[in-house]
């Protein structure tokens, strides 16, 4: 998506340039991107479960030594997987009813909070109305579109450095530390605007602080990259059961395109109205409910294989009243 971004941006430029409409090369090369990226990076997620429910447990196994390391133990977990698909078969009630059932409701939540949040952060938008924002601010069209590939840039940038600090950090110190650097960036924004934009009868701000405006937006992509960027991805592929997975990925992906929608619809109209008030719309949304929500709810999934989680949210201070660890069921069932 980073560079599929670049690519448009970039041939966005070329257009304004020398004209011209319809499919452009850009077009074609984002989604080109955007399709490549998806089969080499999107394989691994879920494909030793996948591999399983098609009967082919010796590629499961080389497939989960592949992620684990070659000198890691499987066997257990691919036993837990093994048998989490076999109950799965066994059970026809389907993904979709199952994701409604009783005992997966913290499953349900996260499926609607996760995009939610993702795309409440305001990075889509701004990234795509990157351009009106610098021209808001004073830059020319050309200098605007150059902006644009340079918040392209950051987020192809910081996209590739998240797989390198994602499992030395841990998913919530990355969520958190990320929504609290977004959420400064973006009220340093609006200062910046509401105290220059503007002002002493000048239709735009002066330049230094204009320049300031760029620098604030690439550190809010930047942080944005290298924490909700890529874990809105990753987090669901680790905590959603093998018995959901196919409905709770379908409602995640929907949600949050449905949003990107909504938003693209509405946001100009909005950065008309709120003017520099926008960021602190986005701002509330990434400090007050976001991250709270986070801290509170959503528990470390780093190092946690797919089928230990449920013992994970049984410990959890909040979801451990709707959920019981496997030992304790059984516990329960010999009484």
């Amino acid at each position: 998506m980073a560079g599929g971004g670049f690519a448009a941006a970039e041939g966005g430029h070329a257009r304004d340039d020398y004209g011209g409409g319809g499919v452009t090369v850009s077009v074609v090369v984002t989604c080109l991107m955007a399709a490549s990226c998806g089969l080499i990076f999107g394989y691994d997620i879920g494909v030793s479960a996948s591999l399983v429910l098609r009967g082919d447990t010796d590629r499961a196994r080389v497939s989960l030594r592949r992620l684990r390391g070659l000198g890691a133990e499987t066997d257990a977990e691919l036993k837990d997987i093994v048998r989490a698909v076999e109950d799965a078969r066994r059970n026809d009630e389907g993904a979709y009813g199952r994701l409604c059932a009783k005992g997966y409701g913290h499953y349900l939540v996260m499926v609607v909070a996760i995009p939610s949040f993702f795309d409440l952060t305001g990075v889509i938008v701004m990234a795509v109305f990157s351009p009106v924002l610098f021209r808001t601010v004073g830059f020319s069209s050309q200098k605007a579109i150059f902006g644009s590939v340079i918040l392209s840039l950051v987020n192809l940038a910081s996209s590739l450095l998240s797989s390198f600090v994602m499992d030395r950090a841990g998913r919530r110190f990355l969520f958190l530390a990320g929504g609290a650097a977004m959420m400064i960036c973006q009220l340093a924004d609006m200062f910046i605007l509401a105290g220059h934009l503007g002002k002493h009868n000048a239709a735009t701000m002066p330049l230094d602080y204009a320049v300031a405006m760029l620098v604030l937006m690439c550190l809010y992509t930047f942080s944005f990259g290298v924490s909700w960027g890529p874990l809105k991805w990753v987090v669901p592929s680790e905590i959603y059961p093998v018995k959901i997975r196919s409905a709770a990925q379908a409602l995640t992906v929907s949600i949050a395109l449905c949003l990107s929608f909504a938003q693209t619809q509405v946001f100009v109209s909005l950065l008309c109205a709120m003017r520099h008030a926008i960021f602190l719309f986005y701002a509330g949304w990434v400090r007050l409910a976001m991250t709270a929500f986070v801290a509170a709810f959503l528990p470390e999934t780093k190092g946690v294989p797919l089928e230990a989680m449920r013992s994970v949210w049984a410990g959890h201070w909040y979801w451990r009243r709707f959920v019981r660890d496997a030992k304790q069921e059984v516990q329960v069932n010999c009484l």
